[in-house]
C-alpha cells in the first residue's frame, strides 16, 4: 500500500492518529453539536479513540485484550489534545517577524 496517504502504521502513531482526528472533528463537528450536543473537545477524544482502537484492530492487536482498550483510552486524550493544537495553528497561524541588527526577533 505505498501509495496511501494514510496506513494502518501512521494511524496507530500520534502524528497520523492526531492529523485523522483533526480532519474528521472538522467535517462532522456541526453535525455533532446540532445532534449530540457533545463539547467539541470530548467529541475530539471519542473520534481519536475510534481511530486508535480501528488501527491497533487492523494491525492486529488482541480484541480480547482489556489492555488495548485502557492503553487507547488513555492515549486518546493525547491524540486528541494534538488534534486541538493543529485546529489552533490553522487558525492563528505563528506570525512572521523580523529579525534586527542584534539578531532579536522584531513583532
Amino acid at each position: 500500500m505505498e501509495g496511501q496517504f494514510f496506513t494502518w502504521e501512521a494511524l496507530s502513531a500520534m502524528g497520523g492518529a492526531s492529523l485523522l482526528t483533526f480532519f474528521i472533528v472538522q467535517y462532522t463537528k456541526n453535525q455533532i453539536d446540532r445532534w449530540l450536543k457533545v463539547p467539541t473537545d470530548i467529541y475530539a477524544v471519542m473520534v481519536a479513540y475510534g481511530v486508535l482502537l480501528a488501527s491497533q484492530l487492523a494491525m492486529g492487536a488482541n480484541g480480547g485484550d482489556w489492555r488495548l482498550y485502557m492503553l487507547n483510552f488513555a492515549n486518546s486524550f493525547l491524540v486528541a489534545a494534538a488534534a486541538g493544537h493543529l485546529h489552533n495553528k490553522s487558525i492563528h497561524p505563528p506570525e512572521l517577524t523580523e529579525i534586527n541588527e542584534k539578531g532579536e526577533h522584531k513583532a
